[in-house]
């Protein structure tokens, strides 16, 4: 373990075996830090925050500052960062609210650009790319290896599912299906994140099921949104992806799911 002498922990935080916490960082009291977690400089941990193993925490980041919330009561409050993640300068995670579901929780092995910002009460999966200035208001849901651009945002109550990227200088404010890549300022669909399928290894004959399902649901005419998913079921259904996006389609949300461009044509780059 090494403590610059210029750092402030305070009594009662808990530290792993091999932290490092450098110059002027300010560790707060509940905070607990797992193993092999480097606080680079200037960082500053506040309120119920728990870090993972091998975290590499960067300057002037602020985790489990009070959530942003007129008359909030940060009480049994909490932050929870998963294993190997990467929080680059200038980010900030808060805590969630007793309003909410009192944790914003963040997966292993995300990566947190500079300054983008986690908002109280958001549940972030696995294998996350958040860009420079991506931000997420309060209660999103963001599934497994999702990709945030740059100076996007996502508003309160959204989900994006697993899989999904957010181009840059995008506002969403409607849910983005798992797989779907998406753009704009009132972000749309634009298609499926085809290099991301093949990356993650999905079969050949999965992604072509996937287009076929994507044209029914989003490019079809018939019938409203949820009835040509409940369709799609039919036909493809049997393969776990499709069966994801639906699942996703028909779920209780507090936001409508993201459309298609109007004209849009889904393509293969194969």
């Amino acid at each position: 373990m090494a403590i610059h002498r210029t750092a402030i922990v305070e009594d009662g935080a808990i530290l792993g075996a091999d932290v490092v916490v450098g110059p002027f960082c300010i560790v707060g009291s509940e905070t607990k830090l797992g193993a092999g977690v480097c606080l680079h400089s200037h960082v500053v941990i506040a309120g119920k925050t728990e870090i993972g193993a091998r975290t590499q925490v960067y300057s002037h980041a602020v985790l489990g500052g009070e959530s942003q919330i007129r008359s909030n009561d940060p009480t049994d409050t909490r932050l929870s960062i998963g294993e190997d993640c990467v929080i680059r300068e200038h980010v900030t995670m808060s805590l969630g609210s007793r309003k909410g579901h009192a944790v914003t929780k963040v997966g292993d092995r995300g990566y947190f650009m500079a300054y983008s910002h986690i908002g109280h009460d958001c549940a972030v999966g696995n294998d996350v790319t958040f860009a420079n200035g991506a931000q997420l208001g309060g209660h999103v849901v963001i599934g497994d290896g999702v990709i945030l651009g740059g100076i996007s945002a996502v508003q309160q109550f959204g989900r994006i599912g697993r899989g999904a990227m957010l181009g840059g200088v995008s506002g969403c404010n409607e849910d983005i299906i798992p797989f779907g890549m998406a753009f704009g300022d009132h972000a749309k669909l634009a298609g499926l994140n085809i290099v991301g399928l093949k990356r993650r290894g999905v079969p050949r004959p999965s992604i072509h099921a996937l287009r076929a399902a994507y044209r029914a649901i989003f490019l079809g005419t018939e019938g409203s949104l949820a009835e040509r998913a409940a369709k799609a079921r039919e036909s493809w259904g049997s393969i776990p992806e499709v069966a994801e996006v639906i699942d996703f389609i028909l779920a209780p949300a507090k936001r409508p799911v993201c459309t298609a461009r109007a004209h849009a044509t889904e393509h293969s780059d194969e």
